[in-house]
């Protein structure tokens, strides 16, 4: 017996492969009560109408597959993969409606039709490109690390960055924390750690290094938000500890000993701290749209044990590290920030809230939450949950029709704000994965979707997870030997500035 792979195809493709002798829908069959078990799940799910084919296998034993898909009075048959241009004609054509697919599977002799399944077209558009990291998931190997980009149009992906073009084993380079102005493939940043590191900055066509380390902060800067219009950039710096578990399910615990946010000035290269207390952990920042308010986690943390040092206390209670989400009033004329206010308090009910993102109208704040810490990657437990900005006193949600039994993490918007990708260990609990999900008006997901690719079983066999997946409008164009360049260049030294007034 062998598995037989099936894709969705368009109508005219269908037509096309059945005039010349194509598979048709078997005549005699057992009717089974059940949908068919396929890889990746696209069953009931909301695509948007510029997605790439969805291709999916049957998965269980059988001789052969055909597929059945009808759109009003028009239907078609295949087993073969779909042409990118004919699947967008049948895209088009099934906007606003639902496309309803039959699976037939034969095994020796006995064909089976199981339970139709549906497929819903949004005419709701997505950002034609994302762009993530893919790394192994272990912390022992540097020698393949990339930012990669996908067209979500078709299955074109490319390379952003490749950390071996500036290192190789005990020289070799972390590079992270990609992000955009405003979804702008040419105003975006990266960081690069360890050898020849530094943060690159691309803005217009120009391109620096920057060596974001001072005296007066903590550390370079990480986790990045770049104001919506001002070419200012707000970071987390921080001291970061790793622990690695045997037993416990979580298997790697990062976490910081101090944390710290800072704005960075990308015209002067001035840094100032905008929060510097000992005793709150400050991270993840993320700016409003409107760009009047920032969104930031932080958790409060009083020393009880003074005769060992701060790092091996925190070490020892990680697990009381529990972060609520504030904000900041924030004035674009003046660049001067108001106090912080608390947002939503995940500590009072025992856990611990991360990685804010606000909806490009405003209205709704998506955010991780799990029990406690907040390297929620790595946390089995974490969910997408979603908070209604406009409501006051609103209640918290987990976003349940699109979270999973395992974990959520890394989330981001489209420019519409009617989808959000994120990264799921849903599949098998070790790699993460870009899955989709359409949001409403009312803020309710439908069921999450995988990322499509060419071939069905992909993701299954692919040796890397996924991390930070972010829409842009449109290709990095910058090679990836001119960001090498840039990297072994010399850097620019930040200069720092008191945010106190003179």
């Amino acid at each position: 017996m062998k598995k037989i792979t099936s894709f969705l195809l368009p109508l005219s493709t269908f037509l096309l492969l059945v005039a010349c002798g194509g598979p048709s829908v078997p005549t005699e069959y057992t009717q089974s009560k059940l949908q068919p078990a396929i890889y990746p799940d696209y069953k009931q799910v909301t695509v948007p109408v510029n997605i790439a084919p969805l291709s999916f296998e049957y998965d269980g034993q059988a001789d052969e597959m055909v597929a059945r898909y009808a759109i009003e009075d028009d239907e078609i048959v295949c087993n073969g993969q779909p042409d990118i241009d004919e699947w967008h004609a049948l895209a088009e054509k099934a906007k606003g409606k639902a496309i309803t697919v039959d699976v037939y599977t034969r095994k020796d002799d006995q064909w089976t039709r199981f339970k139709p399944f549906s497929i819903y077209v949004s005419p709701d558009s997505i950002d034609p490109y994302i762009s993530y990291r893919l790394i192994a998931p272990s912390f022992i190997s540097y020698e393949s690390l990339t930012i990669n980009q996908r067209c979500l149009e078709n299955y074109d992906e490319s390379v952003i960055y490749d950390n071996i073009l500036c290192g190789f084993e005990k020289d070799g380079q972390c590079i992270n924390c990609h992000h955009y102005q405003q979804y702008n493939p040419q105003r975006m940043q990266f960081h690069a750690r360890q050898n020849l590191g530094g943060t690159v900055i691309a803005y217009d066509g120009k391109l620096k290094k920057v060596n974001m380390r001072n005296d007066s902060i903590l550390s370079a800067g990480v986790y990045p938000a770049w104001h919506p219009w001002l070419n200012l950039i707000v970071y987390a710096t921080d001291k970061t500890m790793q622990n690695f578990h045997v037993t416990d399910p979580n298997k790697v615990e990062v976490y910081d000993e101090e944390s710290d946010i800072i704005a960075y000035d990308v015209e002067t290269d001035e840094v100032t701290n905008l929060e510097n207390s000992n005793t709150e952990f400050e991270v993840f920042p993320a700016w409003a749209p409107d760009g009047k308010t920032l969104y930031y986690c932080s958790a409060h943390f009083e020393r009880k044990d003074t005769t060992v040092k701060k790092n091996v206390e925190v070490e020892k209670r990680y697990q009381e590290l529990k972060y609520s989400i504030y904000k900041k009033s924030f004035d674009p004329e003046t660049r001067q920030f108001g106090p912080r206010e608390m947002v939503f308090d995940a500590a009072a009910i025992d856990s611990s809230a991360t990685f804010p993102r606000i909806s490009p109208d405003g209205r709704y704040l998506m955010f991780t939450m799990a029990h406690y810490g907040y390297f929620h990657i790595w946390h089995h437990d974490a969910d997408l949950w979603m908070l209604d900005l406009s409501k006051e006193n609103a209640t918290a949600r987990p976003l349940a029709e699109a979270n999973s039994a395992d974990t959520e993490s890394y989330h981001a918007w489209s420019s519409n704000g009617r989808w959000v990708i994120f990264s799921s260990r849903r599949d098998d609990g070790v790699f993460t994965r870009p899955f989709i999900a359409h949001i409403d008006q009312n803020g309710r997901a439908s069921k999450a979707f995988e990322l499509p690719s060419e071939d069905p079983d992909y993701h299954r066999q692919f040796m890397r997870s996924y991390n930070i997946p972010e829409f842009m409008k449109g290709p990095v164009t910058i090679t990836p030997q001119t960001f090498a360049d840039v990297l072994k260049g010399e850097a620019v030294n930040v200069k720092y500035k008191s945010s106190k007034p003179q």
